[in-house]
């Protein structure tokens, strides 16, 4: 019985450790300013060269390939090949998440919030595949007070039936999003609003149709969005919001 224990606890002391490891190393890839900034350029979504990183993080194009390289191996971004490109990209939508609750620890303090983020991306922009900003916190707020999410959990939402019916109605494919390899939706803290917006599969889904029906126009170096007129009137008619 002691054995069993003892091999119990070593077991979980070396699994403590592994884990412990991993952490220690993403935070010190991370913990570097022009890594950083390589980061937050990707996280708009849009994938891009070493070139044009190396210019946003103000390094030299050898030093960017160590620093691309060392991100890489801790899985924090992904490089494909297109052509005589090389693009990257952040490594999955966790990533993104990371970063949004980052941003929100860096700018905590004992003093009163007050958001100091460009009025342009406070008000609408991409965190990494969905809506944030005041937009898509008001979105959020909208989607329960309607009664279309179901909180399974403090980070998971699910849809209710109401919710399943209003966004077919929108065409989107419910079962087939609940299918996709991520959280299907849940609320991520937003970073200049401190208030949740919707994080997910699903948020992820509504932002690709609000690009497609012009509700939204992104520029392509830019996470802000913008709303369009035609957006304004019919985000009132769906969703009873005005903006």
């Amino acid at each position: 019985m002691e054995l069993y224990i003892q091999q119990h606890f070593d077991y979980h002391q070396s699994m403590n450790v592994d884990h412990d490891s991993a952490i220690a190393r993403i935070a010190a890839a991370i913990g570097e300013p022009a890594r950083v900034r390589m980061l937050y350029c990707l996280h708009d979504g849009h994938a891009r060269t070493a070139t044009e990183l190396a210019v946003v993080a103000e390094v030299s194009p050898s030093t960017a390939s160590t620093h691309l390289k060392r991100l890489k191996a801790e899985r924090l971004v992904k490089m494909f090949i297109q052509g005589k490109h090389r693009y990257f990209s952040l490594e999955s939508s966790s990533v993104a998440d990371a970063l949004e609750r980052l941003s929100i620890i860096a700018g905590n303090s004992d003093h009163k919030f007050i958001p100091n983020t460009p009025n342009q991306l406070r008000h609408a922009r991409t965190c990494y595949d969905h809506i944030a900003g005041t937009v898509g916190v008001r979105l959020h707020n909208r989607y329960k007070t309607l009664g279309w999410l179901n909180e399974q959990s403090a980070d998971a939402y699910d849809l209710t039936p109401h919710g399943i019916k209003a966004f077919q109605r929108l065409n989107l494919d419910i079962d087939s999003i609940h299918q996709q390899r991520r959280k299907f939706a849940y609320p991520c803290i937003d970073w200049s609003e401190r208030q949740p917006h919707l994080g997910g599969a699903l948020a992820a889904e509504i932002l690709k149709l609000a690009l497609k029906r012009k509700w939204l126009v992104q520029e392509l170096d830019s996470r802000a969005l913008e709303i369009t007129n035609r957006g304004r009137r019919e985000m009132l008619e769906v969703f009873g919001l005005a903006l």
